[in-house]
């Protein structure tokens, strides 16, 4: 059966502003409490009833996307699970969206070559390796957090595949695809920087945004999600979704953006920048975790325990006050790799690292 036309509701294009979480850090609630530990770093819309004012009114929806482009989640991913994970605690329903289709497409967001593309048992492969990741963090929290979390959340792993198999690609572009304006999709900073490349873009990355922003609006008509978090080099496919949805149903949605985690010459962390550090202990051993985190640099490991960790703020500030007193003992680090380690891979795991 063919998908619903979409239309657009009259009036409803407008430029969105971004506003720094920053101005939020002094206000009370769950979006400020976790603005200062420094894990949401913008926002937006700032008009209208606002984000803040949507949280207190009752439980939200609130997902992150994650493409399958390898067999397991690495550090450069975790933050994302962990803004997922406050937003549970705090008593919202979370999902966890795998890209099982958006994956043969390939997000060219802090990209300067396009990805290879993945036969169909490398997918079905790494999807499965995703999921095992995400499933086994939240396992991990419900032991070690979940006495914390406000009762009714919920926490759901999907896969956009579900709702791209049966699709025919002329209708999804005449339903879809006619929301959509050259001039606004050529503005995004992902595409203006790889155009400026000698390899340019492929027509297939360039769609990127649109199936992007087709999964926000999906999990908003299904699912009532109504924010999305993503890393913040995910800026404009993060503005798409929003104005996709804006101008289709007329309805605010909302976007964070998180930190990305860079190592000490300033490279993000991950695959495509050849030094991750695995969540699958088949890739990144239990010990091999413990010890990234525990040779963190003095400069970094506050920080770290802020966006790492759900200690208490002032629990981390005499962490760190011991730190000064005592910097030969290494507390801050240890306690940063014992409960990252914890988090990803178990108290079993934690064990493993030590012996």
């Amino acid at each position: 059966m063919a998908a619903p036309m979409l239309h657009a509701v009259r009036g409803a294009a407008r430029r969105v502003p971004r506003v720094s979480c920053r101005c939020l850090s002094g206000s009370p609630g769950f979006l400020a409490a976790v603005a200062r530990r420094g894990l949401f770093q913008e926002l937006f819309p700032p008009e209208g009833p606002g984000l803040p004012d949507l949280l207190l009114s009752g439980p939200q929806t609130v997902y992150c996307g994650f493409d399958p482009t390898a067999d397991s989640l690495h550090v450069g991913n975790l933050l994302a699970v962990l803004g997922l994970l406050h937003f549970h605690r705090a008593g919202h329903h979370a999902i966890a969206l795998i890209g099982g289709a958006t994956a043969q497409i390939g997000d060219p967001s802090g990209r300067s070559l396009e990805r290879e593309p993945l036969n169909p048992e490398t997918l079905e492969s790494n999807v499965r390796g995703v999921r095992d990741s995400l499933n086994r963090v939240f396992e991990n929290y419900q032991v070690l957090h979940g006495g914390h979390a406000k009762p009714g959340a919920t926490f759901n792993v999907l896969d956009n595949a579900s709702w791209y198999r049966n699709r025919q690609p002329i209708e999804f572009l005449s339903s879809v695809g006619r929301h959509f304006r050259m001039g606004t999709m050529l503005s995004r900073h992902s595409v203006q920087s790889r155009l400026k490349t000698p390899e340019g873009m492929s027509l297939t990355e360039f769609l990127y945004q649109m199936f992007q922003a087709y999964d926000f609006y999906h999990l908003h008509q299904q699912h009532g999600c109504k924010i999305q978090l993503g890393g913040n080099d995910q800026l404009g496919n993060l503005m798409s979704g929003h104005e996709f949805i804006h101008k289709v149903t007329g309805e605010d949605v909302f976007g964070i953006m998180l930190p990305l985690i860079t190592n000490t010459t300033g490279d993000k962390l991950g695959k495509s920048a050849g030094n991750a550090v695995w969540l699958n202990r088949e890739r990144t051993s239990p010990f091999d975790f413990y010890q990234f985190f525990v040779r963190q640099k003095d400069s970094s490991v506050e920080r770290f325990l802020k966006l790492f960790t759900f200690l208490p703020l002032e629990e981390i500030e005499k962490i760190m006050e011991q730190h000064v007193k005592e910097p030969e003992k290494r507390v801050p680090q240890k306690r940063l790799a014992a409960e990252v380690t914890k988090l990803v891979h178990g108290k079993e795991g934690l064990e493993s690292a030590k012996r």
